[in-house]
């Protein structure tokens, strides 16, 4: 089926009868060339890449799950290439410009909006800092733009500018990033891969591995074996505990962070704004919520949930910004699991077991780097080589040395 304004009015018209629902619900066949494991979005973008770009056939996504049950719906939409480093900038800004052509690729409303994005600058060794990131940007292709303070004041009026402490002098803006709708792009994900083949196995966990020689021949799961010639991992915050099944420790650590939404209220925040001066980042959804977040909980934890420190951390945050923030009132808050390298940075790789491949270690940029990874993971299934932009994601560059310290915190997940 193919979506479009008119088939909206269609159907419509005729009682909306002819919706289909937009992928199957079929059972594990015994063998498959390809197993990715984890229904997220990268996950479900590693094979509709897979499928459509690379042409490989009989693959499948398992879910322990319900698809999209994990970071993928429990992240604040943002989406953005403004990072320095080049082991990171041409990766994130790959993925940018597959986001702006996503929803007519999949042919499904993502909500892709590229509102902005605005760094907020608060002395003047952040605006040299941010001088270079910008100059690191341009340099790797993507956008940005220093802004004065006067110019980020016409943007945005009900920020705190005098703010004793944490007075604003500037900020970085890139005009291309934004938000997109979290469940749209793993919905989408899914039918374009359906659509191509690709078995989604919902409520199917992995259990174990069945490696014979060094080489990964299949998988166990909650629902029997499955063959497999190939086997991609990418299960976010719970990467530590999946691979350990195939006898691997990871420099991965897991942490959750929180994230917040208000109640709706008229459009205020055209962008997306991130404080300088502390964690805190801020946008509002097209449901009129103000959504929001801040530092990871400091603790290392598989659950769902965090704790009231952060709240607390997070309130005094966007006080600080936007004090009228105060007046809004929180509808609902949840965690996401982040799976953090020891460097603040990703692993797309193969692993020392023959067929089996990991992507993990996204920190805070999972989602952004959705379409990206779900590419690169691909291009490594299908042709054992790593994808240009995804190169210095290798699992062994701590061992070599080769850290890509985007935050320059050094080997401590809790500050990335």
């Amino acid at each position: 089926m193919k979506y479009s304004g008119f088939r909206v009015v269609a159907e419509a018209l005729f009682g909306h009868k002819g919706w289909k629902p937009l992928w199957r619900d079929p059972d594990p066949k015994p063998a498959y060339d390809f197993v990715i494991v984890g229904g997220g979005g990268h996950g479900l973008a590693t094979a509709y890449y897979l499928a459509k770009t690379f042409a490989e056939k009989r693959i499948a996504v398992l879910e322990k799950r319900w698809l999209g049950s994990g970071n993928i719906g429990r992240n604040t939409t943002i989406i953005r290439s403004n990072y320095l480093l080049p082991g990171n900038e041409p990766f994130y800004e790959f993925s940018m410009k597959l986001w702006e052509g996503l929803e007519q690729d999949l042919n499904f409303n993502a909500m892709v909006s590229q509102r902005g994005i605005l760094n907020l600058i608060h002395s003047d060794a952040q605006r040299d800092a941010y001088r270079r990131r910008g100059n690191a940007m341009l340099l790797a292709g993507a956008d940005a733009q220093l802004l004065d303070r006067e110019a980020v004041r016409r943007m945005y009026p009900y920020l705190n500018f005098d703010n004793a402490r944490f007075p604003i002098k500037g900020g970085l803006l890139q005009a291309r990033a934004g938000t997109a709708r979290h469940d749209g792009v793993a919905w989408g994900y899914a039918r374009g891969a359906d659509l191509r083949g690709v078995d989604i196995i919902q409520n199917c966990e992995v259990t174990g591995f069945q490696i014979e020689g060094g080489k990964v021949v299949g998988v166990e799961t909650s629902r029997g074996p499955i063959k497999a010639k190939k086997c991609g991992v990418c299960v976010a915050g719970s990467s530590s505990r999946v691979m350990e099944k195939a006898g691997m420790r990871l420099p991965i650590e897991s942490h959750v962070i929180q994230a917040f939404v208000s109640e709706g209220l008229k459009p205020t925040i055209n962008g997306v704004i991130t404080f300088g001066a502390g964690h805190f980042y801020i946008s509002q959804s097209d449901k009129g919520g103000l959504v929001f977040g801040g530092d990871l909980d400091g603790y290392n934890t598989y659950a769902q949930r965090g704790n009231l420190p952060v709240v607390e951390d997070v309130a005094r945050c966007g006080m600080a910004l936007m004090p009228a923030i105060g007046r809004a009132r929180l509808l609902r808050n949840w965690g996401g699991i982040m799976d953090m390298s020891m460097d603040g940075s990703p692993i797309i790789d193969r692993t020392p077991i023959e067929g089996l491949y990991f992507n993990g270690g996204w920190c805070y940029g999972g989602f952004k780097a959705t379409p990206a990874s779900g590419y690169a993971f691909a291009h490594l299934l299908s042709t054992d080589a790593p994808h240009p932009t995804a190169a210095a994601y290798r699992l062994d560059r701590f061992a070599r040395g080769y850290l890509i310290d985007e935050k320059g915190a050094g080997a401590q997940p809790n500050l990335h």
